[in-house]
């Protein structure tokens, strides 16, 4: 049987890429790493691949806004091509910058007129938080979160993370649907740690389908137990990282 392949798709600025691919092949997947010009020259390439990543960095510079204007060049020259992945069972995965592109591109919480539900706002600190947090997940039909129903702990690097929706009646809605995943869960002491003032403590939200998902936290970060800045008396350093589960469990589903 054939590996499953994934596509690390990036852009000018993206530095998550490498760290990314290298996960994708420690859950079983041979990955690729494809820049976003030599997609849109060719866009059959994106037959050959069961599961697409958009990673972290700052894709073109963050000019505008975080992720802005990758999703303007997705939207302009790839919209029929990424639909089409998607509609045909492809998995999406966005990753901090990810997660703004594909919140910016309509792949992931657009209404039904394609308008966006929910952004990604500069963080209610003003700063770049840089930092590891706790996190909770409510997996429900979310294909990456699957089995991780245990909290855990994954790094955050960012300015622009805070999760705000149009409207509280659209938070609701998403709520209702089962469409907020991942949340920012409270340390051993009781301490909150949102790192950005997200609502509802929103770290990763997935698609109706749970086939897209996008997060905040850097999964990539964390996939060996050594990694953890506490792994040494609590965690066998052999042992995976929690951030490797995400991506075992999206090769499994399209193996």
């Amino acid at each position: 049987m054939l590996s499953p392949r994934a596509m690390i798709l990036r852009a000018p600025g993206t530095n998550c890429d490498h760290e990314t691919a290298h996960a994708f092949e420690r859950a079983g997947a041979i990955s690729r790493r494809v820049h976003v010009r030599a997609l849109a020259l060719k866009p059959a390439l994106a037959d050959d691949f069961q599961i697409l990543c958009i990673p972290g960095g700052f894709s073109y510079g963050d000019d505008i806004a975080s992720g802005r204007i990758f999703a303007l060049e997705l939207k302009t020259r790839l919209a029929e091509t990424l639909l089409k992945f998607r509609d045909r069972g492809g998995l999406i995965l966005g990753i901090c910058n990810g997660f703004q592109v594909l919140l910016q591109t309509g792949l992931l919480l657009a209404d039904p007129t394609g308008a966006p539900q929910a952004t990604l706002a500069h963080n209610f600190s003003g700063e770049f938080v840089d930092r590891w947090v706790h996190l909770r997940a409510q997996p429900g039909k979310c294909i990456f979160l699957s089995g991780l129903e245990t909290p855990f702990d994954l790094p955050v690097a960012h300015g622009e993370g805070r999760f705000v929706t149009r409207s509280a009646a659209d938070l609701t809605r998403l709520e209702a649907a089962g469409q907020l995943v991942l949340r920012y869960a409270p340390d051993a002491a009781g301490l909150s740690t949102n790192p950005n003032g997200a609502a509802a403590d929103v770290a990763g939200v997935c698609d109706e389908s749970g086939r897209v998902f996008g997060l905040m936290p850097h999964p990539e970060r964390f996939i060996d137990a050594t990694q953890h800045p506490a792994w040494h008396g609590r965690l066998d350093g052999a042992s995976s990282g929690a951030g490797l589960a995400l991506f075992t469990s999206a090769v499994k589903a399209v193996s």
